[in-house]
């Protein structure tokens, strides 16, 4: 017995014979719609975001590196200024296509890195080649391949008509996750099923436990046998009035000689929100999210939370914004602009602020030691500058001493336009 399916990515046909869908490649798997877990749930990219924690987990990264500023500059002899003149300044901090925002496209991709292990963008280009936009493509529908010279290039079935369309490794931007060859990454969906799937059978266990009314809570014993027909009747009667969620806990009525005998829960179903709770760092493993930002608040206080947020910035978000940083210099910043300095950055000092009485100490410590200046505070407080702000201060005992004896002390000893 064979099945005809269509090979993905070209017009071809394929016939799948019976023993090759016995042992199925990792392909044909996602195409039948995953492999099926030891839990036996079938899990899919798609049924993976089911999973509240996953689901979570990937929002949070996205979300997270969405909303960070992402600014395009030029080093002038050391120093380095925003090029806001620049067209690429335009679509990495405002307006990535005409029509979605840098937000959205960040998000998007950062998501589709999440669950799928690689992002892939389609970069418009001008007569001269700079980047006029960018649009998202489907990691499900794309991938990377090589030419007949052994050229990377990449395959995409568009949206519209299904039909596969080669790009040129030059009108891609592609953002993989970790991975084998530094080409592509690993799908976490598929490295992670067996938590994941696990995870979509406790709560498939708990929809189907409490849809049951729980566990029974007791039994009834008749006085008397009863007729096949009286007890379908009885049964009706009960489930009507008892089973399910809103009826828990109603107060039952006995009647006819009718005795109730408790039933304790038994021990399998006692383990349920255990390993709900265990799912659930599970994921965050995965993905490296603190459990608090899966609102998972068991073992969290006011001051490990902010030392395991400054750890999410530093281990999580961190390397995403390398890759992001590393793919947008080699993708969209030409050679000839690489050598007169442009290059893009993400502002991150506003993650690592911690609370207002540690930051205002902190930057005390770096007025008092002459490696900040006013302004510069009041820059990182989102407040204005003001006239005199720029000049950098020594205290008493650090001041350089002339050969007279008088000392530079207090006064100032650099400004920022000098």
């Amino acid at each position: 017995m064979t099945t005809k399916i269509r090979i993905p990515f070209t017009n071809k046909m394929l016939n799948i014979s019976a023993s090759t869908l016995a042992h199925p490649s990792r392909w044909v798997e996602d195409y039948f719609g995953g492999r099926e877990t030891r839990s036996g749930i079938r899990v899919t990219d798609e049924s993976a975001m089911r999973v509240t924690a996953y689901l979570a987990a990937v929002k949070i990264i996205s979300e997270t590196i969405a909303s960070l500023p992402l600014n395009v500059y030029q080093d002038k002899n050391g120093k380095r200024e925003r090029a806001t003149d620049h067209p690429l300044y335009e679509i990495l901090h405002y307006q990535a296509n005409p029509e979605m925002t840098a937000y959205s496209f960040r998000e998007t991709i950062q998501g589709h890195i999440c669950n799928w292990g690689n992002g892939y963008a389609y970069i418009d280009r001008n007569g001269a080649g700079a980047v006029t936009a960018l649009w998202p493509l489907l990691p499900d529908r794309t991938r990377p391949d090589r030419d007949k010279n052994g050229n990377l290039i990449y395959w995409t079935l568009l949206p519209n008509t299904n039909e596969p369309r080669r790009l040129d490794a030059f009108d891609v931007l592609h953002i993989p996750g970790f991975g084998f060859d530094g080409i592509v990454g690993y799908n976490p969906v598929k490295l992670a099923q067996e938590a994941i799937g696990l995870s979509l059978a406790a709560e498939e266990f708990g929809a189907t436990f409490f849809g049951n009314g729980a566990t029974p809570s007791g039994v009834i014993e008749y006085p008397e046998a009863l007729s096949d027909k009286a007890l379908e009747n009885y049964k009706t009667e009960a489930r009507a009035a008892y089973q399910g969620l809103t009826n828990a806990h109603k107060l039952m009525i006995l009647e006819e000689g009718l005795k109730y005998h408790q039933v304790t829960i038994p021990p399998d179903a006692a383990q349920f929100l255990e390993t709900r709770k265990f799912q659930i760092a599970e994921i965050a493993r995965v993905f490296r999210v603190p459990l608090h930002m899966l609102q998972e608040l068991d073992r969290s206080t006011n001051n490990n939370i902010e030392h395991q947020s400054i750890e999410f910035v530093v281990h999580t978000i961190r390397p995403w914004l390398v890759r992001w940083e590393q793919k947008i210099r080699m993708q969209l910043i030409s050679k000839r602009e690489r050598r007169a300095g442009y290059y893009s950055e993400f502002v991150v000092e506003g993650l690592l602020r911690g609370d207002t009485k540690s930051r205002y100490e902190s930057y005390g410590v770096a007025l008092d030691k002459g490696w900040m200046n006013p302004n510069e505070v009041r820059a990182l407080e989102n407040q204005n500058p003001y006239e005199g702000g720029d000049t950098y201060r020594v205290p008493l005992n650090t001041g350089k001493v002339n050969p007279d004896g008088s000392t530079d002390s207090g006064q100032e000893v650099r400004k920022e336009s000098e």
